[in-house]
């Protein structure tokens, strides 16, 4: 992806900038050497093939050994990647390659945990765009390799109509109608409401998804008894781990959940680097 590729360049450049001035005045051009990335705590791994491609942009011979795929569970200590290449190479793209890793093996990881607290469920857990800006189709598809799904990638690829569209538009049934008009009958129409009144609103209007915004359990069961089938119920904000199954119980479709990318920590890689024999 062109988007990845453009990204792995910026931070090449932010930590290399004009030159490695440790590296290249302690290691010859076109020596080799051995690395190994290891993991130092028990994660789901993600971005193996953007640590690839970092290291490939330094040495396009680099061999690239990895014991796992991304969306794999990781113990600690285990080594996860074998690599050979130029010793410049590796050690120019050691810190580059491994925040790729440790930020988005954070988020899949996270993922996973609401994904294993979901248990055998039918709702769709799902992120937002809270994402780091730059960084959201790697960070999206870390969400995937922790097991959950993505919403709407950007504004470009999905309606949703939140509570400033409605402030503008007049209300929730001219919103509607107005933009029904104008989009693909192929295009789901998604509402935002944090009151039952707007649930009653975006139901009338023929809204295909609505979504409960910042409500309590409670307001949720109501909700869902109002809409009665009539559209796919989606909850967001404020939902914590321990809510997931109360919600699925419910009955809700899809729970988006920002947290996913935003509140996810980083995981403890490192990377051994040796000359060859």
């Amino acid at each position: 992806m062109h988007s990845v590729q453009h990204l792995i360049e910026i931070a090449l450049e932010e930590d290399i900038g004009s030159g490695d001035i440790t590296t290249e005045n302690l290691i010859e051009p076109k020596l080799v050497g051995r690395g190994s990335i290891i993991a130092k705590e028990v994660f789901v791994i993600a971005g193996l093939d953007v640590a690839k491609q970092v290291f490939k942009y330094l040495d396009p011979n680099i061999i690239f050994r990895p014991k796992y795929r991304d969306g794999d569970a990781i113990k600690e200590g285990e080594t996860v990647v074998e690599i050979e290449g130029e010793l410049r190479a590796l050690l120019m793209g050691e810190r580059t390659a491994l925040n790729f890793l440790q930020r988005l093996s954070g988020i899949a990881t996270h993922a996973r945990s609401f994904i294993d607290a979901l248990g055998d469920t039918r709702v769709r857990l799902v992120d937002t765009r809270k994402t780091t800006p730059g960084w959201r189709v790697l960070e999206k598809y870390a969400v995937r390799a922790g097991g959950a799904h993505n919403h709407r990638m950007g504004l470009y690829d999905g309606v949703l109509i939140k509570d400033n569209h409605i402030a503008v538009c007049g209300g929730i049934k001219n919103a509607v109608e107005r933009i029904r008009g104008r989009i693909s009958h192929l295009l789901k129409i998604e509402v935002e409401a944090s009151t039952q009144g707007e649930v009653k609103e975006a139901l009338d209007a023929g809204a295909d998804v609505i979504m409960l915004d910042n409500m309590d359990l409670e307001q949720i069961k109501a909700a869902i008894e109002l809409i009665d089938g009539k559209a796919g119920v989606e909850v967001s904000g404020r939902v914590a781990r321990g809510d997931l199954l109360l919600l699925a119980d419910a009955g809700v479709d899809i729970i988006s959940i920002g947290a996913l990318t935003h509140a996810a920590k980083s995981m403890d890689i490192s990377m051994r680097i040796e000359p060859a024999e």
